[in-house]
């Protein structure tokens, strides 16, 4: 019996090591075992990625936080950005930029870049139910490396990314109770970062399927300390996403895994955190959470508790718990 247990478990090893035919199949992968896994790109194609690669120390001191790019959007300039650099104040004196308003922060994540789709779904959301400061992060001078030189590089590009809203605060105004940001997947933990180099001061961190690979037990990942309120929106969890809580609230749709209403495979379950996301913005209350026991109702979907409503953009909000819900297959969900 026990030599047929360690012959499972060794067939099972060097199954996750083979590398999958299936572009989008994740059914293979196994969190800390598997070597490969597809990921989406900025256009949502899978694309395959080897978690053994060796970070790209030369591009990740090179193309580092100090890269990043911060594109404002407002009602006034809501589809042409106007690019705001660190400690160049003309840049903010020349743009739409007023303290006064709520300040919206939008990061993307790995493959991606400032003008993928979730950027200007998210952006058009919230400027229409709001007159707010959006900023757009493109970091795809790290972002577009392999994956694990991007994920290595994500603290530092949280970090300048605290201290760019900071100098922004400090400069032109601005009140970190009206702060919102929001980050998909690598771009989760860089908010979670930007967060903590800020004091956790932002008012709301949410975020979308906060990446898994790489990011199980890491001290740097998204956590529920780094803001006011910090919520988190899982879709592709034990795949793409993490599947533990990691917000003071945490949302479940569908049971939180692939495969979500729609989707066949792993890459389109983890994005469609940024579409739930922007779909509530625009229908503060479509989405009614009901609070779980424990996580395996969330997974199962046994949730009879209190309610809860899944993302939208209020400022104020605050909630505690695991929560599960339903959605349907197409937009708006």
């Amino acid at each position: 019996m026990k030599l047929l247990v360690v012959l499972c478990a060794f067939v099972a090893l060097c199954a996750s090591h083979v590398i999958p035919t299936v572009p989008g199949d994740n059914s293979h992968y196994v969190e800390g075992e598997s070597r490969y896994v597809w990921m989406p790109d900025g256009e949502g194609k899978p694309v395959l990625v080897d978690l053994h690669e060796p970070v790209d120390e030369a591009l990740l001191n090179s193309r580092n936080g100090a890269n990043n790019q911060y594109w404002l959007f407002t009602r006034r300039n809501p589809n042409n950005a106007q690019v705001i650099r660190i400690n160049q104040p003309n840049t903010i004196w020349g743009s739409n930029y007023l303290g006064s308003r709520p300040l919206k922060v939008i990061v993307h994540g790995w493959n991606n870049n400032g003008n993928t789709a979730m950027n200007p779904t998210i952006t058009s959301a919230f400027l229409a139910v709001q007159d707010c400061n959006v900023i757009v992060v493109d970091w795809r001078a790290l972002a577009n490396g392999n994956y694990n030189t991007a994920a290595a590089g994500v603290p530092g590009i949280g970090q300048h990314l605290g201290n760019f809203l900071t100098w922004l605060i400090n400069t032109a105004g601005g009140n970190w109770n009206q702060v919102h940001l929001v980050g998909f997947s690598l771009g989760a933990h860089v908010v979670g970062n930007a967060g903590r180099q800020t004091g956790n001061r932002p008012a709301r961190i949410t975020g979308l399927d906060p990446a898994g690979p790489l990011w199980g037990g890491n001290s740097n990942a998204l956590n529920r300390n780094n803001g006011q309120y910090v919520e988190a929106i899982h879709t592709d969890g034990h795949l793409l996403g993490i599947f533990n809580p990691v917000g003071d609230a945490d949302f479940y749709p569908n049971g939180g895994k692939n495969p979500q209403p729609g989707c066949l495979i792993s890459t389109c379950s983890h994005g469609r955190s940024t579409d739930l996301f922007a779909s509530s913005v625009r229908n503060p209350n479509r989405f009614v959470g009901r609070q779980c026991n424990n996580i395996w109702d969330a997974e199962l979907g046994n949730c009879n508790g209190g309610t809860l409503v899944m993302g939208n953009a209020v400022i104020s909000k605050r909630g505690r718990g695991l929560f599960g819900l339903r959605t349907g297959s197409s937009w708006p969900f």
